[in-house]
């Protein structure tokens, strides 16, 4: 036995601790009266955003906008069959990066007191420095993974030499790549309580190759 191609896989992962949470909030008011309903909405996302600038000047907030106004107008229907009056409606929805999660905490249960304000997401995620390093050791600590699986099977058949040939995402050695990305990452379900006090969840970062390597 002269020479084997050999082709292995190489996963790795880490869970690092999230740093920020990206969350939004809608201010959302109705009523019979466009005008009045508006001017509501208006006042209740000013209180909102108040809120967020001053947590961006204490440094617990890194960003923070008002992404968009909507306002319309419906008639419904009651149990009978009726058309009612004109009911306007008027929409404002802010975003914000919390990297503080007692000042999140803190700033959802507040603005979770009005009746007009709905938070619609939370998401937590690292850094993009943080994310940036911790892609990097993952993805070098799966090739050698990679190496080490490679070699074992290389010292099984007798061989000594070992020599990468190909190193490969996921899949791109394989005949659907789409179906195997380099990495993935998921957040582990955050403590969520009645008092709006969060628990930043861990992100799991994966890496998976491919190696093809030539065992003398």
């Amino acid at each position: 036995m002269s020479e084997v191609v050999i082709t292995v896989r190489g996963e790795s992962n880490a869970r690092v601790r999230a740093e920020e949470a990206a969350v939004r909030v809608t201010v959302v008011t109705d009523g019979p009266a466009r005008g009045p309903v508006v001017e509501r909405a208006q006042e209740r996302a000013s209180s909102v955003q108040d809120g967020l600038v001053a947590h961006l000047r204490s440094g617990e907030v890194s960003e923070w906008s008002s992404a968009r106004v909507s306002v319309w107008s419906d008639r419904p229907w009651n149990n009978e069959g009726a058309q009612l009056p004109l009911v306007h409606h008027a929409a404002v929805e802010l975003s914000a990066t919390f990297i503080d999660a007692g000042a999140l905490s803190w700033w959802l249960g507040d603005v979770a007191e009005s009746d007009d304000v709905q938070v619609t997401a939370v998401e937590w995620r690292l850094s993009s420095e943080t994310r940036a390093r911790v892609e990097r050791d993952v993805a070098a600590d799966a090739v050698h993974v990679a190496v080490e699986r490679a070699t074992a099977y290389a010292d099984a058949l007798g061989l000594a030499s070992v020599t990468a040939v190909e190193i490969a995402d996921a899949g791109l050695l394989a005949t659907r790549p789409e179906n195997a990305p380099m990495f993935a990452a998921r957040a582990m379900a955050a403590d969520v309580g009645p008092s709006f006090s969060l628990q930043p969840p861990e992100i799991v970062v994966s890496s998976t190759v491919e190696g093809r390597f030539r065992a003398e």
